[in-house]
């Protein structure tokens, strides 16, 4: 039987361990990834059997992803270095590169091929999702420190996901909960929102992940879902050209576009070459049976981009000095603003 390519779908698991519906959409020829989340995980060893089971049961290439910025979002901790939360950066800015390494080397020691990081927003002060998640309120800041971040992790081996375009920082809301609508017209957000996005761009950052928020004066869809945040601005203005991932159409931000279906139609219709449906597994399986099949070699070339580079195993990385080094570099540093 002919390997599947990676397919548009990204999906989820409930355990530590799979079922035998696990195994059958892991098997579809629309799943492409798969994001790990805290309930699926215990401890290195048993994360690592986890993602052997995940690929044995794919014909063919599957992503496996995990959010692991640090701070309040790190999925993977017993076992894993505490990373702390990216606007603490700023105190010590030549510690971002050094855990943007630190990150992405554990994850792929344990078969992962990347974390959803960098944070590209822009923190106003009002988020209460974003907050202390971005590098910085000033922009010019916020794009070098997620920058030497994801200088990091392409070092080990690891692609970078920016997100969220064109930025959330500036809504109160909770896209998790809620529809944000930021009412700033397209020229503020360029002053300010759109400046580590551009940054990050123009040195080759390899994926974007666009917000769940509507800003009304450029288009009446969140941007995951509009062409022309997604065709026009960010392939079209800022020239790139990597793989685009839609945040999880399950959130509360998506649902006023329609059911599953119209989500993830719409959502590859504007340019996501990766559709996230986490956390609801009825909803997964019928975007997997209801989305089209088809092959899209640029789709998967960009796709493809994302396989992670593992340049230390589990067994090297414990005898590693400079894993050594900076683990208890950066767990002193998350400790003493703990």
């Amino acid at each position: 039987m002919k390997p599947h390519p990676i397919g548009p779908v990204m999906i989820d698991i409930e355990a530590y361990s799979l079922t035998a519906l696990d195994k059958e959409k892991i098997a579809h020829p629309n799943t492409g990834a798969l994001i790990l989340f805290a309930r699926n995980y215990d401890n290195p060893q048993q994360v690592a059997e986890l993602i052997k089971a995940i690929r044995a049961a794919r014909n063919g290439d599957i992503l496996i992803a995990v959010d692991q910025e640090g701070g309040r979002v790190q999925r993977f901790q017993n076992g894993f270095t505490r990373l702390p939360a990216a606007a603490l950066y700023a105190e010590q800015p030549d510690l971002a590169e050094a855990a943007g390494w630190l990150m992405a080397t554990e994850l792929l020691a344990a078969g992962v091929d990347f974390s959803f990081a960098p944070v590209l927003d822009v923190d106003c002060g009002v988020s209460e999702i974003i907050g202390n998640r971005s590098f910085s309120r000033d922009a010019e800041l916020a794009g070098q420190l997620a920058g030497a971040f994801r200088q990091g992790m392409r070092s080990a081996g690891m692609a970078a996901t920016g997100k969220h375009f064109p930025g959330h920082g500036a809504v109160a809301l909770d896209s998790h909960l809620t529809l944000p609508i930021d009412e700033r017209d397209l020229d503020s957000i360029r002053q300010q929102d759109l400046l580590p996005f551009k940054q990050l761009i123009a040195d080759g950052l390899e994926a974007i992940m666009p917000a769940h928020v509507v800003y009304p004066q450029v288009d009446k869809y969140p941007a995951g879902f509009s062409q022309i945040w997604l065709q026009t601005i960010l392939r079209g203005e800022l020239g790139f050209d990597g793989a685009i991932f839609s945040d999880d159409l399950s959130m509360a931000g998506a649902a006023a576009i329609g059911d599953f279906t119209e989500r993830a139609g719409l959502a590859q219709q504007a340019g996501c070459d990766m559709l996230l449906v986490c956390n609801n597994g009825s909803a997964a399986e019928r975007v997997l049976d209801d989305l089209p099949i088809r092959q899209n070699s640029k789709r998967e070339q960009r796709l493809q981009a994302m396989r992670g580079n593992c340049l230390l195993d589990s067994d090297a990385l414990a005898n590693n000095e400079q894993w050594q080094t900076l683990s208890k570099q950066i767990s002193d540093f998350y400790e003493s603003h703990a």
